[in-house]
């Protein structure tokens, strides 16, 4: 980081009323900006800031901010761009009370531009010199009212003494201290910097003709200045005297180094080594350039000097000689004539090169006169070769797409390679559309050349073929190519003598067909009227211009907001005949490669507006994910195409790809007749789509106040009671609707609602208030309360007092173990605390004090509630009232399955209700059972909140497909659902399924036909009923594999639900005519099982299903002829846990016998059956949940659980038989089966299949599927297995795979052995990331691996955002389980092979702890582990954690062994 940057930036910050900050080139940040954002947080001024893009133009945002301001600053590292910019406003800038401080490194010759076009002109050459004269800078420029150009050196050292801020205040606002008798008098002889004779960089002794030496008047007839230099340096010294009061150092013009009689005097401009010393030789660096003083040049060379070198640090100059050299030269001629001295101009730039030898000998070459300056070192002076600029990572992403849509035939026309040949200027839209034209212009040439010499004789009858087919496909990408180089070839080998064959040879690199484009920032969109970019858009040519706006949709409004942005689709698509298009990658990959694809197509110019919010190369892709949602979903980026070739056509030329649009976009729809007629027809176009659900949230809010305020006036004999609740899971809830019913049980007259149902002028008016909240992630609150948390906040701040006749009372709910560390103790119940606070803040009594919930309790929050609850009574005076009618009961899951009609509901009726995207809360939990969830996009959750308008909501669907085995058919309907119905992508899940995200409402039926048209369903995918049945894929057992599955989908049948409702509701099956047949579930019953219920098929040695992590577990058991014998029968395994509950816990399921393939099925049942009624279904208002199976047998015991089935069985199970487990990861790579069929397993990150730039596996496996005449399996541990390959296909296949990078799997065996959940955006139950994390984190635990020598060994690691345990992260070698953005739970220990359980290791781990734990850790396991001995096995051995010996003991020992051990709170 440069010192001297920073001191400018601190003087400009404080002295400054509006600060400009120029951004450099991406993906490089503005030095300045740093440290501006740093100042405003530990100093008290606030100067309006506004920061301009790269590409953008300072002088007109100066302009419009700097009138009647007293002092403006701009800072920019100096760029041509940023110089030229400047210069074309100079006149107006010059008048202005501004600074303009230009940090350089090695080059003047931008900046130097400036000097004739402002009043003054300073140069710093040490970070004291840019602190000195920043001030003085500042000083001059307020005082006066005029422009004042500060160029400093980026200095990283130095010595510095810096002036306080109240001196910088004074200095600014003092008045002028006049000189002495006219005369310029310094306080000091002696200062630092070079600046007095003897100065730290000056030299004892040297000559230093100041006024010190031979006071002159500034008004002496010796003067030869003009007088309006005069008068400006007469200002200049005015300013200098008033800043050296403030610093106690002189400022001088020059700084002098070297002898009294010297015979050569150089006047530097630039910066030289300060070692650096020459006989004879007077280096004067100049520090004031203008004005510059006559008298002081001719002062600063003596009679004794014969030579005067101008040596300037420039790599170019627009004229031959420069200004400086100029002005000297031309003030030297005032001397007489016998004093008259040799000068010349000595160039320099790059200070290695700059050493004694080499100044001696350049001061030797200007003893003979030269006709042009000399440079010195490697540059010369018509510039040097510029380096490609780079292209950040992030926009690297729209080449890519380019490059494999359009191969070959692109061209990048303004391409960074073509700088280091032709300069920056090769990536302006200026310069790459008159390269365009010319080559168009060479290409009309070659076509006219081609066809002149078909009309020749000596054209032979092959050739005049050739010539003839290149002219019918000179348009076509490929054929012109192949046709073309076969006429190059003719015509080489025929060697016509004709002018128009030479011609055409000398156009050959023309005849094939290229697309064209411009790539550009949305710099471009500034000034549309005068730049390359309305150029290229009136030209008429087939170019393509691809501009990328960067700005994040969070950030839109911190840019000057005179600067307008132009949007340039409108623009565009005003010209009636250019395609435009805007795209987002990070929203709709397949649109973008539909808009590049039809803006190649098109014959004309065509525009793409590619949206990349990022704000510099470290950004997470993340996070350009979410801006990228965040800014499609609002319409400030909506996705479209206009192509107006459609509309020649009689068509419609636009067509959006995004729900919403802007007013600008919808208004230029309205002026369009036949698109008027498209919104009338398409009500999803019109704006009302999005704006009616903000106002049907606001007209519900109003009649839910009407309605309390009525029952207010019918109830005047009590208070009224307002229950407001805040509450992510639904606990705060359940208890603030508990605290409803308990007080309308004593009389009074309650109304409840969520908190942001309520605003701050409602809240006013009420009397008695009682509040109920959870805590959400590190101590926040809830979602559906942090619109009043934020206002009550908010208000606070403003010292408003509103609650003036409020009283209220607060119900916290949190967990206090929950952040065990004694420095995150505060976040327990914090929302809680500081909502109680707040109120009395803003006003409000207490009727009641703080009750505090507390999950560690016996009884969780309700010990905290019963102590709260009697004080509501107490202030209402009914607390000795006897309540005589039973309270009523809160309506769980038990009541909606019982009153469902066997899953029925109001599911029907919600799907038809085209007011909300959602159905109703009972019908959302009856949906679970169809394989459907309710979710909404928590990315964009908090935007649509603040804009009054309801969540995103969509809904997840998961497919019920036994073993995870489909047919190629299968897998081509479940893409084309996702294209047409879902977000593009499908994930393959941890239960061997298909899972589709982003189902709207209205596609939700659509879908479900379409699933079931492939004879697949959904039914039982979810809910409390047994799940999807999962098996080993084992592809090397062909035999043994075809056993499983078919027991494996005789067991999902044998345990489907029979309701009928699925076919009524979805496949529109109608009932029997009065319901005379009335509905009936034999295994079931009107209740279901108390919970999910999972079952599994293994094939040891691999334990791919991970089988004792469900509810039932089937081991093959194999008899020695290889046959399938029968299964090993294990029960009670689970992974669901909550955060700081001990009474949940995962557990592994226990071996109890041995059945019989036939006895299977049966065995499942009875299982399920003794489960459905010996679970637990209280439903208790605690966050404690163990209705699942393993509760069950450890509430019952496995011997009594099992006597049980077996009497139910009507016979024993057999003795449990010996099985061997090795692994629970999948074997990827090729292998045949023992029917001679290969297969092929997949490396599918996280399950995740979609394409990206680069790596198009849904595309790649969509093409496979149209080929494949096998089946697909998917794992468990959400890969891909290509299965049953014939022998014939396998070269087709691998080359599909190796096509679309499907068959990469040079990947560490970490990544190989990872699996992550889905978790956000999409997941109501996540705490934090997921999916879209562990691939960032495998990436630097990967670099720790691979620096100890693990890349190729398989540690198992696994991730969710919840602690539900859906990737069954508690089996895993190491886990993270997510608590709050960014924060997870550590766990170590698990079995390589899914036999053990893990441990909590850390309870509350961010990244950065997270890699500072595993790098020691990983080393040491590098180092010490024994042969064949698994991270899991390690950690116990060496004492990190203690084992897991079962699911009930989980938590014993947890927080590491011995100086492993993490220290918590009591």
């Amino acid at each position: 980081m440069s010192k001297s940057i920073a001191v400018v930036s601190r003087i400009a910050f404080l002295a400054s009323d509006v600060l400009v900050d120029a951004q450099p080139t991406l993906p490089a940040t503005s030095q300045f900006a740093k440290h501006f954002h740093a100042l405003a947080g530990s100093t008290g001024r606030r100067p309006v800031t506004f920061s301009v893009p790269s590409g953008g133009d300072p002088a007109s945002t100066i302009l419009r901010n700097s009138s009647g301001v007293p002092l403006s600053s701009f800072t920019a590292s100096v760029t041509s761009h940023v110089a030229v910019r400047l210069v074309l406003h100079a006149g107006e800038l010059s008048s202005l009370p501004l600074v303009l401080h230009i940090s350089v490194v090695d080059d003047l010759s931008d900046i130097l531009l400036l000097r004739s076009a402002v009043p003054f002109f300073l140069v710093s050459y040490t970070t004291q010199q840019a602190h000195d004269n920043a001030l003085l800078a500042s000083r001059l420029a307020h005082a006066e009212k005029k422009a004042v150009v500060h160029v400093f050196y980026e200095q990283s050292g130095g010595e510095l003494e810096v002036s306080a801020d109240d001196e910088i205040w004074r200095l600014l606002h003092s008045e002028n201290v006049a000189p002495t008798n006219g005369y310029h008098t310094p306080a000091t002889t002696n200062g630092v910097n070079g600046h007095a004779t003897n100065g730290t960089n000056g030299t004892n002794g040297s000559h230093t003709p100041s006024e010190i030496d031979s006071p002159t008047p500034i008004d002496s007839p010796t003067d030869l200045i003009t007088n309006e230099t005069s008068n400006l340096y007469q200002l200049y010294e005015a300013a200098v005297l008033s800043t050296i009061s403030t610093t106690r150092r002189t400022c001088r013009p020059f700084i002098f180094r070297g002898v009294d009689d010297p015979h050569t005097v150089a006047f530097v401009l630039g910066k030289l080594p300060h070692a650096i010393e020459i006989d004879g030789v007077l280096f004067v660096s100049i520090g004031l350039l203008s004005p510059l003083s006559a008298s002081k040049i001719l002062r600063a060379v003596p009679p004794s000097a014969s030579r005067v070198i101008v040596l300037e640090q420039i790599r170019r100059s627009n004229t031959k000689w420069t200004p400086l050299y100029l002005d000297i030269t031309s003030i030297l001629q005032e001397r007489q004539a016998s004093q008259r001295v040799l000068v010349q101009s000595i160039w320099f730039t790059d200070l290695d090169e700059i050493d004694l030898p080499s100044l001696l000998k350049a001061f030797h070459t200007t003893n003979l006169k030269r006709t042009s300056p000399l440079q010195l070192g490697s540059g010369t002076s018509s510039g040097v070769l510029a380096q490609a600029p780079h292209v950040p990572k992030h926009e690297a992403s729209y080449n890519k797409i380019l490059s494999y849509v359009l191969g070959a035939h692109l061209e990048i026309s303004n391409s960074p390679s073509l700088v280091p040949i032709q300069g920056t200027i090769a990536t302006s839209p200026e310069y790459a559309l008159g390269r365009v034209r010319g080559q168009l212009e060479q290409r009309a040439q070659l076509i006219s050349g081609v066809q002149a010499l078909m009309a020749t004789d000596g054209a032979s009858p092959e050739l005049h073929k050739l010539l003839g087919q290149w002219l019918l496909v000179k348009d076509d990408r490929i054929k012109s190519r192949n046709v073309g180089e076969q006429v190059i070839a003719a015509l080489e080998t025929a060697r016509l003598r004709s002018t128009h064959a030479d011609r055409v040879l000398a156009l050959k690199a023309h005849f094939p067909a290229r697309s064209r484009w411009i790539i550009g920032s949305d710099a471009w969109s500034y000034d549309l009227g005068s730049s390359g970019l309305h150029h290229a858009i009136a030209s008429g040519l087939d170019i393509n211009i691809l501009i990328l706006d960067t700005v994040p949709y969070s950030t839109r409004h911190s840019a000057d907001p005179h600067r307008r942005k132009q949007d340039v689709g409108l623009y565009a698509m005003n010209h009636g005949d250019v395609y435009v298009a805007s795209v987002a990658v990070y929203s709709s990959y397949a649109q973008v490669l539909q808009a590049i694809m039809e803006a190649d197509r098109h014959k004309g110019p065509s525009v793409i507006l590619a949206y990349l919010p990022y704000q510099s190369e470290d950004t997470p892709a993340l996070e350009v994910l979410k801006e990228t949602k965040l800014a499609v979903d609002s319409g400030y980026w909506p996705l479209y195409r206009w192509d107006p070739v459609k509309e020649a056509k009689g068509q419609e030329p636009f067509t959006l790809d995004s729900d919403s649009v802007k007013n600008d976009l919808q208004q230029f729809l309205d002026r369009q007749n036949h698109l008027s007629q498209l919104v009338r027809s398409k009500p999803e176009l019109a704006a009302e789509v999005v704006s009616s659900l903000g106002e049907n949230v606001k007209e519900a809010r109003r009649k839910k106040a009407a309605e309390a305020y009525s029952n207010l006036l019918v109830a005047l004999d009590a208070p009224p009671l307002v229950i407001l609740y805040a509450s992510d899971g639904g606990t705060a809830e359940k208890y603030a609707k508990k605290l409803m019913n308990r007080a309308k049980a004593r009389g009074l007259t309650v109304s409840i609602g969520t908190m942001d149902s309520m605003s701050i002028e409602t809240l006013s008016s009420e009397e008695y208030v009682a509040f109920v909240t959870s805590t959400a992630g590190q101590g926040e609150p809830p979602q559906n309360g942090r619109t009043l948390f934020k206002a009550l906040n908010a208000a606070a701040l403003r010292g408003d007092q509103p609650f003036s006749k409020l009283r209220y009372a607060v119900f916290a709910m949190g967990d206090s173990h929950y952040w065990p560390r004694p420095e995150d103790a505060h976040y327990y119940n914090r929302p809680g605390k500081e909502l109680d606070l707040r109120l009395e803040q803003l006003g409000g009594q207490r009727f009641a004090a703080i009750g505090l919930g507390d999950d560690q309790d016996a009884d969780g929050p309700e010990t905290g509630y019963k102590l709260w609850e009697p004080l509501i009574w107490k202030a209402f005076g009914v607390d000795n009232l006897q309540v005589l009618e039973a309270e009523p009961e809160p309506i769980t899951n038990e009541h909606i399955k019982a009153a469902s009609r066997y899953l029925r509901g109001t599911i029907v009726e919600g799907l038809e209700d085209t007011t909300t995207g959602a159905l109703a809360p009972s019908d959302t939990q009856l949906t679970k059972f169809h394989g459907i969830y309710q979710q909404d996009d928590r990315d964009i959750r908090d935007e649509r909140q603040a804009e009054g308008v309801e969540p995103a909501y969509s809904f997840m669907i998961r497919v019920r497909m036994p073993a995870g085995v489909c047919t190629p058919e299968q897998w081509l309907q479940m893409d084309r659902i996702a294209d047409e119905h879902g977000n593009g992508t499908f994930k393959i899940t941890t239960r061997s399924t298909f899972q589709f995200h982003g189902v709207i409402k209205r596609h939700l039926k659509p879908s479900i036909q379409a699933i079931n048209k492939v004879l697949l369903d959904t039914l039982a995918a979810c809910g409390d009923v047994n799940r999807n049945v999962i098996c080993s894929a084992i592809p090397s057992k062909s035999r043994l594999h075809a056993r499983v599955f078919e027991f494996s989908k005789l067991v999902s049948d044998h345990l489907l639900p029979r309701t009928t409702a699925y076919h009524e509701v979805w496949l529109d099956n109608k009932m029997v005519a009065g319901e005379a047949v009335k509905d009936f579930e034999p295994l079931y019953g009107e209740f279901y099982l108390p919970r999910k219920f999972k079952v599994a098929v293994a094939v040891p040695p691999t334990n791919d299903v991970d089988i004792f992590a469900n509810d039932l577990g089937f081991i093959a058991i194999v008899d020695e002829h290889g046959e399938l014998a029968g299964f090993n029968v294990a029960v009670g395994g689970g992974m669901g846990v909550t955060h700081g509950n001990k009474k949940t816990y995962p557990r592994l399921a226990d071996v109890m016998g041995f059945c019989t393939v036939e006895q299977g099925p049966l065995v499942a049942e009875k299982v399920m059956l003794t489960q459905r009624d010996f679970g637990n279904r209280v439903e208790i208002l605690t966050s404690v949940k163990n209705a699942r199976l393993k509760y069950t047998i450890d509430r019952m015991g496995l011997d009594v659980f099992k006597a049980e089935v077996e009497s139910r069985l009507g016979y024993k199970l057999a003795p449990a038989r010996p099985f061997k487990f090795d692994r629970n990861v999948d074997d990827f790579g090729w292998t045949v089966g023992e029917d001679g069929k290969q297969h092929v397993t997949l490396f599918i990150e996280n399950g995740r299949v979609q394409d990206e730039p680069g790596c198009d596996f849904k595309k790649g496996l969509r093409e496979i599927a149209k080929i494949h005449k096998g089946t697909f399996r998917l794992t468990a541990n959400q890969h891909l297995i290509i299965s049953d390959i014939e022998t014939n296909d396998v070269p087709m296949i691998k080359k599909l795979l190796a096509e679309y990078k499907l068959d990469n799997l040079n990947f560490t065996g970490l990544r190989l052995s990872s699996s992550a959940c889905v978790a956000f955006p999409t997941c109501g139950l996540a705490m934090a990331e997921s999916e879209r994390y562990l691939p960032i984190l495998v990436d630097k635990v990967e670099k720790i691996c691979e620096e100890y020598g693990l890349r190729n060994d398989s540690i198992v690691m696994r991730m969710t955002g919840c602690p539900n345990g859906c990737a069954r992260p508690y089996l895993a070698e190491v886990a993270f389980v997510g608590k709050a953005p960014g924060s997870y739970l550590m766990l170590l220990g698990g079995g390589y092979y899914g036999q053990r359980l893990n441990k909590i290791y850390r309870e509350s781990v961010s990244e950065p702890e997270i890699l500072a734990i595993l790098k020691p850790m990983i080393k040491r396991y590098a180092l010490e582990r024994l042969e064949g001995e698994h991270f899991g096995d390690f950690v116990i051995r060496a004492g990190y954690i203690a084992p897991t010996t079962e699911g009930k003991h989980w938590y014993d020992r947890m927080g590491g062994e011995g100086e492993h051990r993490e220290a918590t709170t009591s």
